[in-house]
């Protein structure tokens, strides 16, 4: 039995959300989840409470509420009504509160001017915050595929969110990580309270890992494989406490948690940061 990995998070994104998955994890340690409300199907929390409802209470759960059920594909919505009434079913089909509930992508539903998109996010994030009032969730937060949109709509003197999630790791965007660095300043979020998600862009089996070393960015490489490596340095890009990663495959899932081990090389991490603003900004307008 291991110890504890709190800074590992398992996301549930691609899961097929079997129970064997869920003890092979509390074996290893993995006591915290994500998972989202249009996860598999717009199924994933009814799902979760009948494979391994008996489970659920040894775990941490996250979830996200933003994307609803549409007659052809599914919808995007800021509505604060529609959100909370989100949460609320969340709590119901999960059958317990959720410890955390992100608003999941709001960049896709703030069109118009700033100041529209600054009132919609500040009405969503509101009616997360009454849900957690009301203790249908123990805290709220903000999930952001391209949290580029929000820099520029945050309003200081509004709510703020108790953790922050973006995309993280090695083919992570300068605009990307400086959005994040700018929110998490704005928010008054320290690197406990920012999370990573989706650490090799997609998949290990992408050729661009076969094509990159990405042990240049840990002190001693050499002990670990090229999918640890790439893992390890996401933690550092953006700086974060936590990473959320999927996983159906146990040893998969055994892999990165023995890369938490590994030194990130802090000068190589900053020197790649550098190289990235200097890509960003050398690109024409």
């Amino acid at each position: 039995m291991r110890g504890a990995h709190p800074r590992v998070v398992l996301g549930l994104h691609r899961s097929r959300h079997e129970r064997r998955l869920l003890t092979g994890a509390l074996e290893l340690g993995v006591t915290s989840i994500d998972t989202s409300t249009n996860y598999f199907g717009f199924h994933a929390h009814t799902v979760l409470a009948r494979e391994a409802g008996d489970l659920l209470p040894r775990f941490t759960v996250s979830t996200k509420v933003g994307y609803f059920p549409g007659r052809e594909r599914a919808e995007h919505s800021l509505d604060p009504v529609r959100l909370y009434e989100a949460v609320e079913r969340a709590a119901r089909d999960l059958g317990r509160e959720p410890d955390l509930v992100f608003l999941h992508n709001p960049e896709h539903s703030l069109g118009g001017t700033v100041d529209n998109g600054r009132d919609a996010l500040a009405q969503a994030c509101a009616a997360l915050d009454d849900a957690t009032s009301k203790g249908l969730c123990g805290s709220w937060g903000v999930a952001s595929w391209d949290p580029i949109p929000l820099v520029g709509l945050v309003d200081p003197t509004a709510l703020k969110p108790s953790v922050l999630m973006a995309r993280a790791g090695l083919l992570v965007g300068a605009g990307t990580l400086a959005a994040v660095e700018a929110l998490t300043a704005a928010w008054g979020l320290d690197r406990g309270r920012a999370w990573g998600m989706s650490p090799f862009g997609g998949s290990t089996g992408d050729p661009i890992w076969d094509r990159i070393d990405p042990r240049v960015f840990l002190r001693d490489g050499d002990g670990f494989s090229r999918v640890q490596a790439a893992f390890r340095a996401s933690y550092r890009l953006p700086d974060v406490g936590t990473v959320a990663v999927g996983t159906d495959d146990r040893t998969h899932l055994v892999e990165l948690l023995d890369a938490l081990v590994a030194e990130p090389d802090e000068r190589t991490i900053h020197e790649y940061r550098v190289l990235l603003r200097e890509r960003l900004t050398a690109q024409p307008v």
